[in-house]
Order: structure tokens, then sequence, then C-alpha cells
């Protein structure tokens, strides 16, 4: 299995993301959803993790399917809520013995249900510190071009940002929809003398009122001239699904002119859109 860190000081990197499903037939869609995107052999893929850990066992499940059923390298996302110090060990363990090699370590979401998940950490920086500790895995962070929601601003999110970088190997970013938004935050983070790889998350827009809502929990806004362009589609999911499709391409294009060390693509365990996007930028020709 392959270090991410290792693959992005090697070249361009194509990474897809999936979530544990909360049923069988999720599981079912989902490797349909692995079968159908793993001959494009992308370089990784990461696994989410649920507010509060709620999917604490999933994610490992998925994580280990991956890692023996296919042979692309998986990265297991883990995050600050709802773990003590030791509950993180028990899981790095576990994650050793199965060969698993990356870690995106985030401060995560509290538990949906308003209750209070007991934790040893208050911020993404201190568990990337333990990970780091623990040994044998190249660590990723995440990232929000436009600022994280709970940042009070965009000059204290940059610091942050910058601390956890220094300790982290790369980061990987929420989605946005904007290049300028990418290309502030790297010049702001070389102004904190941090250097890093951080890839562009990509989501290509096939349904305005979904992409709405995770962009506002995100801290992302959908631009208007972005919500005008899909919304020409009307009531045709298809045309809907070929304007994000194209959208996000034209985006993709501008981040790598631009020198983004990769692509990341949150595939909502579809593969349709993530196929049509990868087919638009000719990744089967340089993917692999």
């Amino acid at each position: 299995m392959a270090r991410i860190s290792d693959l992005l000081a090697a070249g361009t990197t194509y990474s897809f993301e999936f979530f544990p499903p909360k049923n069988e037939a999720g599981w079912l869609s989902l490797g349909r959803t692995i079968a159908e995107l793993e001959h494009l052999s992308p370089h990784y893929v990461s696994v989410t993790y649920g507010a509060g850990g709620s999917t604490r066992t999933k994610t490992a499940d998925l994580v280990s399917w991956v890692r023996r059923q296919t042979p692309i390298p998986p990265m297991a996302h883990l995050t600050c809520q709802g773990h003590r110090r030791a509950d993180i060990r028990d899981i790095l363990t576990d994650y050793r013995a199965e060969g698993v090699q990356n870690i995106l370590a985030l401060g995560g979401d509290p538990p949906t249900d308003g209750s209070h998940a007991a934790s040893d950490y208050r911020f993404s920086g201190e568990l990337v510190d333990d990970v780091r500790a623990f040994g044998g895995f190249a660590i990723g962070v995440a990232a929000h071009p436009e600022g994280h929601p709970r940042s009070p601003d965009l000059r204290t999110d940059r610091h942050h940002l910058a601390a956890k970088l220094r300790d982290a190997d790369f980061a990987i970013t929420q989605f946005f929809f904007e290049v300028d938004h990418y290309l502030a935050m790297m010049d702001e983070l070389a102004a904190h003398d941090v250097h890093k790889p951080v890839v562009p998350g990509i989501m290509p827009v096939t349904n305005l009122a979904q992409v709405s809502r995770m962009a506002h929990m995100s801290g992302a806004e959908v631009p208007r001239w972005l919500i005008e362009r899909v919304g020409k589609a009307g009531d045709d999911p298809d045309e809907a699904t070929r304007i994000g499709v194209e959208i996000a391409a034209e985006l993709c294009v501008r981040l790598l002119e631009a020198g983004a060390p990769g692509l990341h693509f949150y595939t909502l365990n579809r593969s349709g859109p993530t196929r049509q996007l990868w087919s638009s930028l000719g990744l089967d020709r340089v993917a692999g």
C-alpha cells in the first residue's frame, strides 16, 4: 500500500471519497459504485467518519474492504469528536495491523442528536500530534478555502490551518466553486511559510438543493452564476448533471493549470457524475 505523501511527491494525484452506507441496500449500491470506479485506477480513496464517531465501525469495515479487495490505497477519516486518546490508539493499532497507511485527521461534527460526545481533543491539530507520535501514517488534514464555518474570521482560520498543516503531510479541501478561493488560500499559507500540498476537493453539482445544504454546513458559497447556469436544466436531471459536470471540469482545468497537486472527487457514493467528469478531463489517459 502507498502513502499519500509519497504519491503526491511523485506527481499529480486523482482520488475519490466514499461514505459508509446506513443500510444493506446502500452497501450494495456502494459496491457497484466502487466496482465501476476501480478500473479508473485512482491513486487513493478516502472513507468518511460520522458525526461524533457514529460510523466508527462502518468506516473501519469499509476501509478494510477497500484495503483487502481492491488495489487502491484507502485513507481513513478520523475525528476528535467522541474520542478519548485511548480510543485513538486502539483505532490506529487496528489500522496498522490492517496495513492502512493514511489518516485524514479532522475536528469532526458533534452528534446530530444534540448529545455531548466526550473527547480528549479540542482541535484537530491535537489529533494530528497523536497520530504523528503513534507513527507509521501519512497524515492529511482538512482545509476550507472560504474559511471554516466555526472560525471567527478568515485570518484566524488561516492561522490555524497553517499551524496544523506544518505538522501534517498534506491537506484536502472542502468543495468550492471559485478558483480564486483556492489560490488566495495558497497565497495566505505561503505567507505563513507553509508549502505542503493542498489537494482541491471537487463536487459536481447535479442537485442544487442537496449541494446548497452541504455547502452551508461546510462554509462554502454556491455562487449565483452557478445556480443560474444549472437552473437552465429545468426539470431535466440528465441535463442538470451534464451542466454540473461541465462546470466542475472547467474548475478542474483551471486548478491544474494553476499548479494544484491533484484533484479529490466527492462521489456521494455514485459513479455516474464522477465517471463523466473523469472522461471529460481525459484522466483515463493520465491516471493509474
